[in-house]
């Protein structure tokens, strides 16, 4: 199998804090691997702006340095890198102010896509959008990309995606999440649409249950005054796991095209049900022998916001009815993975008796690492005896699978700035999508706010709070072992 590198049409591509550590872990080092594989054109143009005052060659070796330290583990060809430094300018601008901005607008080119890249806080958006219009750099065709996040509440959403709008249209506004570029996360329709196997049993008939876990093994490292005000529900649940949940559950749009899919996305939002109080919990990692707690890191000694939350959801629709989907997302976790699990239902009358035991088939998506996916289905246990049943795994890992292809594919920051510069917003969050996952968030953390509950301490390197197994456990079942 030979995949296919499409190149892009050329461009020019505005990076607001473009010096900032989003710019160099990911963005910088994605774009260069992207003219590595030769979908970005000779013709094309990066232009970094942020409050800083560099030069051109400066802010090269910003980049070089950027790539060197966060970019592929494959040796660099300096010759390549060094061709690539020559597409780089740089403008210093205060965003706040109209320092930087005629300069900047006399480097964009206005027979090019051009592409403005907010890596900035979200205070800055409006700030950004009214000077793009104001010094005539962006126009009817430009794409601005915003990063998470959109908001802390349904409110701030509100007024940031107004904000917007004052000066560019839905169609041009990209908000960027990163989960959606994976590999993985794109095959999840691919399972789902276009195997006939797996959409006729998709649905409450045939599935008992949906579990998704985001664990991480770090905790919120510098990120510590952020995260206590935000916490993982507004920091993964309403985006990250939302997406999630809205691609395993969406009905098959009519056709792979962003509004399409979105569309579809968004009824499964509009379903949700509220959330009961003893549906959820919530916790906050413990020390470790070489670390400090969760509250330590957040310099908060009473802090109630929580680094783990498990929650049971139910979606109020014909395909769905009564089949729950158990969500859960944490730090300091006994391992770094993502996983999707879909458990389904028993057989409906086992022929085997008894000493066979029960058994169901589960579809696993590995998102995170060593990306795949695993069947299990039930066989007869090799041997004399008697027919006992044992469960084995189809296995796909997709390096084992695609080969180099895999290994070779992009990750999600490059897929997604080149699906900006394409014009495609299939996996980018409508500005509709984006209210509606705050309508429904906002009255769990009111109400959990109102009780005064304090989060439940659980150990570093655990699968988090007992009282998240207990949950899960009241409905007769068990969660996936949190494991590479």
């Amino acid at each position: 199998m030979v995949s296919r590198v499409i190149p892009v049409d050329p461009f020019d591509l505005v990076i607001f804090g473009g010096t900032g550590d989003l710019a160099r872990r990911k963005i910088l080092p994605g774009l260069f691997r992207r003219f590595c594989s030769g979908q970005m054109s000779s013709e094309s143009k990066i232009i970094g702006a942020a409050r800083g005052v560099h030069t051109a060659e400066e802010f090269s070796k910003i980049v070089a340095s950027a790539i060197h330290e966060f970019g592929s583990s494959d040796a660099i060809d300096e010759s390549v890198l060094a061709e690539f430094l020559t597409r780089l300018d740089y403008v210093a601008v205060d965003a706040r102010g109209d320092t930087g901005w005629t300069e900047l607008a006399g480097k964009i080119r206005k027979n090019l896509v051009n592409a403005f890249y907010f890596s900035v806080g979200p205070s800055l958006f409006g700030d950004l959008a009214e000077r793009l219009k104001r010094f005539e750099m962006a126009d009817d065709d430009s794409r601005i990309v915003v990063e998470k996040p959109f908001g802390r509440d349904l409110a701030t959403a509100k007024a940031l995606n107004a904000s917007l709008a004052k000066h560019f249209d839905e169609t041009q506004i990209y908000r960027i999440d990163h989960y959606l570029g994976k590999e993985t996360v794109q095959n999840l329709m691919a399972v789902r649409f276009g195997n006939m196997l797996f959409e006729p049993l998709w649905n409450s008939q045939y599935i008992d249950h949906i579990q998704i876990t985001v664990a991480e093994t770090v905790g919120v490292g510098g990120r510590g005054e952020y995260y206590d005000r935000s916490g993982a529900m507004r920091d993964m649940v309403q985006n990250h796991l939302m997406q999630l949940l809205c691609l395993i559950a969406m009905e098959p749009p009519a056709k792979f095209e962003p509004d399409a899919v979105r569309d579809e996305k968004l009824k499964v939002i509009r379903a949700l049900e509220p959330v009961l109080p003893h549906h959820i919990v919530r916790g906050q990692y413990g020390p470790s022998e070489d670390d400090d707690d969760f509250r330590t890191h957040v310099e908060d000694s009473s802090s109630k916001t929580e680094s783990f939350i498990a929650m049971k959801m139910a979606i109020s629709n014909w395909r769905w009815a009564g089949t729950p989907f158990y969500l859960r997302t944490g730090k300091r976790l006994k391992a770094r993975t993502s996983e999707i699990t879909v458990v389904f239902k028993d057989a409906p009358h086992s022929i085997f008796g008894a000493d066979a035991g029960r058994h169901n088939n589960e579809l696993r998506i590995r998102l995170q690492p060593n990306e795949g996916m695993t069947l299990d289905v039930t066989i007869k246990e090799p041997g004399p005896g008697g027919m006992r049943l044992v469960d084995v795994p189809l296995d796909m890992a997709f390096a084992d699978a695609l080969g180099d292809n895999a290994i070779d594919a992009p990750d999600a920051y490059e897929r997604l700035i080149m699906d900006v510069i394409r014009g495609n917003q299939t996996l980018f969050m409508r500005g509709d999508e984006v209210e509606a996952a705050w309508a429904w968030t906002d009255p769990i953390i009111e109400g959990w706010q109102a009780r005064g509950e304090i989060p439940k301490t659980y150990d570093s390197g655990s699968e988090g709070p007992t009282d998240a197994m207990a949950m899960i456990a009241r409905d007769g079942r068990i969660w996936r072992e949190i494991k590479r």
